[in-house]
């Protein structure tokens, strides 16, 4: 098991199999089995952890599943089981946490239970700072341990009960190799000197996880270009998307698997070109819902084209100020600030928007006073003595 730490390359040069065997794991789907879980934990100070979810299968994402590598052990949580796991949360939230791609992951939790980590290590954001070109778990885990994730399980129905035994290997693979990756990464990262920076990164995704995910706003209808729409168009795609939102609830399904946003501007630009109902319903499909669908989408068209467009929710007066339009003066000014931002991404071998996103580099064209509150501290420290900002 101690060639899970070689590098791939070192390994192939040894000549050392590879195996991508999966560890064995304790699944918990009834009370009695959580105690060696609890017991495992009060022994550790670092905990890795991931979830599964079945955002792509119901309307609303649940937590299914939960991942642990506490010391050499794995233990999966199956978190549909009728479990009370209060003596869980209130033992993980004392620990360093060990995640890839921790966005997603604490948010649902925050949704889920209010849960907050203590600090985490995320070997996303690690290896987004080494400039990996790829920086996802499976590639990694290929990469340095020829362990390749199956594609299949990636995309399955965490909901559905009993779990695969593929489904289950697949899921502790995930948290398995965890800390040798994160003990590579932190090498490489020290050598940049950019282990504070993660620090900060990591700070910042838990902060920013704290606020789960975000409801949907009273504008959510305004989809793709439907600015560009007056008429009955406006009128037929507000009608047909909260019909979309209606059934995708009713029959527990994400909202793109009852309609995609491409048919309902196709049937809002039917609409606004002046089409009859059943012209504008002729050119669409729902797939093997169609039938059943089909006479609720009809009303929902009808009461479109019935609507005064002047009727419908306006957009709030009350403009962010962060969101108006740059002034002549702030554009030039963003555009030098890019520059400077793209130079010194460049000279590091990083990428650029990690420095500085759109959206933050029109806020220091605006305010230029602002970097530090705009960005992490190393982000500003590396554009603060740059000419753009030094002349601002």
């Amino acid at each position: 098991m101690i060639s899970r730490f070689i590098p791939v390359p070192l390994r192939r040069l040894l000549k050392i199999k590879v195996t991508t065997r999966p560890p064995a794991y304790l699944l918990i789907d009834q009370q009695s089995q959580l105690e060696p879980l609890l017991k495992a934990l009060d022994k550790v100070d670092e905990v890795a952890l991931d979830t599964e979810a079945d955002n792509m299968f119901h309307y609303k994402t649940r937590v299914c599943l939960l991942q642990f590598l506490v010391g050499k052990d794995v233990f999966m949580v199956d978190v549909l089981a009728p479990l009370k796991l209060d003596g869980l949360w209130s033992r993980l939230a004392k620990k360093d946490l060990l995640m890839h791609g921790s966005d997603f992951d604490i948010r649902l939790l925050h949704d889920f239970c209010e849960f907050r980590p203590k600090s985490i290590f995320d070997t996303m954001l690690a290896a987004q700072l080494l400039n990996r070109p790829r920086v996802g778990l499976a590639s990694l885990l290929e990469d340095h341990f020829g362990v390749k994730l199956s594609k299949e399980s990636q995309k399955a129905n965490w909901s559905k009960r009993p779990l695969t035994q593929k489904m289950l290997d697949y899921a502790a693979l995930d948290v398995w190799h965890l800390p040798a990756l994160r003990d590579i990464l932190t090498k490489e990262l020290k050598r940049l000197n950019r282990l504070g920076w993660l620090e900060q990164q990591c700070e910042a995704q838990i902060e920013s996880g704290l606020t789960g995910f975000a409801p949907r706003d009273e504008n959510a209808w305004r989809i793709g270009h439907s600015e560009r729409l007056r008429g009955a168009g406006l009128s037929v795609l507000h009608a047909v998307w909260h019909w979309r939102e209606q059934t995708a609830e009713r029959i527990d399904v994400p909202p793109f698997k009852v309609c995609n946003n491409d048919r309902l501007l196709r049937l809002a630009n039917a609409a606004e070109a002046g089409e009859s109902r059943e012209t504008i319903l002729a050119s669409i499909h729902l797939g093997r819902r169609h039938d059943r669908l089909l006479p609720s989408l009809s009303a929902a068209v009808e009461a479109g084209l019935k609507r005064d467009p002047s009727t419908l929710p306006r957009r709030s007066r009350k403009r962010d100020p962060n969101t108006a339009p740059l002034t002549q003066r702030e554009v030039e000014l963003q555009d030098r600030i890019k520059g400077d931002r793209d130079r010194v991404a460049q000279k590091l071998s990083l990428e650029a928007t990690l420095i500085a996103n759109r959206t933050q580099l029109a806020r220091i064209a605006r305010q230029p006073g602002q970097l530090d509150e705009i960005l992490l501290p190393w982000q500003a420290d590396l554009l603060r003595y740059e000419p753009s900002l030094k002349r601002a």
